[in-house]
């Protein structure tokens, strides 16, 4: 299962709950500027960029703050962006491995927040290196749900396109693959007949840690604060729920 949790499709329902709060857009809005500023800001030469910009409008992100943001990044507004890109490894209650992904124009500040939001709920910032060994880099691209259409057609459609797997999240499928083959999964899942969604390139753990009520209670409050600063883009981390303990926390 190249370490896919319940925990993982859950995400995408605190995302809905994220957007209303104004996080997501930001985040969205921040990774637009990003690719905007590495790729220039045409986004039919700039893939990179119109992933981003086609996800902010997946989530409803008014098409003024999106064009604004790519003015920004590209520097035709004659504002300056410059973000850096950090990565955090801790450990959480219950020995959990936790990666945070940041975007800062401020090391000091994301330094200072992401290590009280740890040591507050029960967590230990890790040297680098000794978390992320647990994790690999992998594209997670949905595929929307067509009637008639199983689990095992799309594995048919993308095995030899270089996926790993196939997951069925209730709502749709996540098809995982190393990032190399993304753009040949993609392209396998168009010619099969299938809606993509852009990819998302996440750090997947090789294992997971099963969690029960409190444990779980307490690394759920770690992931709440780290995902609520502004300069955290992603958290990710190495445990499960079931479907039970889920529903109780």
């Amino acid at each position: 299962m190249s370490g896919h949790s319940k925990w993982a499709t859950t995400k995408h329902k605190k995302a809905a709950i994220d957007a209303k709060r104004g996080k997501l857009f930001a985040k969205l809005i921040k990774n637009i500027e990003v690719a905007a500023r590495v790729g220039g800001g045409d986004p039919t030469g700039n893939p990179t960029l119109a992933d981003a910009i086609a996800k902010a409008k997946g989530q409803s992100v008014p098409n003024d703050n999106i064009d604004r943001a790519v003015k920004r990044g590209s520097g035709e507004s004659g504002e300056s962006v410059n973000y850096e890109e950090i990565m955090y490894e801790a450990y959480g209650p219950g020995g959990v491995a936790f990666l945070i992904e940041c975007l800062t124009d401020n090391r000091n500040r994301a330094n200072a927040e992401v290590r009280t939001a740890i040591t507050r709920n029960g967590g230990n910032p890790a040297d680098p290196g000794s978390v992320a060994y647990m994790f690999s880099r992998k594209s997670i691209i949905t595929v929307a749900k067509v009637d008639g259409r199983t689990e095992d057609d799309v594995l048919l459609a993308v095995l030899d396109a270089g996926a790993e797997e196939v997951n069925d999240t209730d709502e749709a499928f996540e098809v995982v693959c190393d990032v190399s083959d993304t753009k040949a999964v993609r392209e396998a899942c168009n010619e099969a007949g299938f809606d993509v969604e852009p990819p998302d390139i996440a750090w997947v753990p090789g294992t997971t840690i099963e969690l029960e009520d409190e444990p779980a209670r307490k690394v759920l409050k770690l992931v709440d604060a780290l995902e609520d600063l502004d300069d955290v883009q992603n958290v990710y981390a190495n445990f499960d729920v079931s479907d039970e303990v889920l529903a109780s926390v």
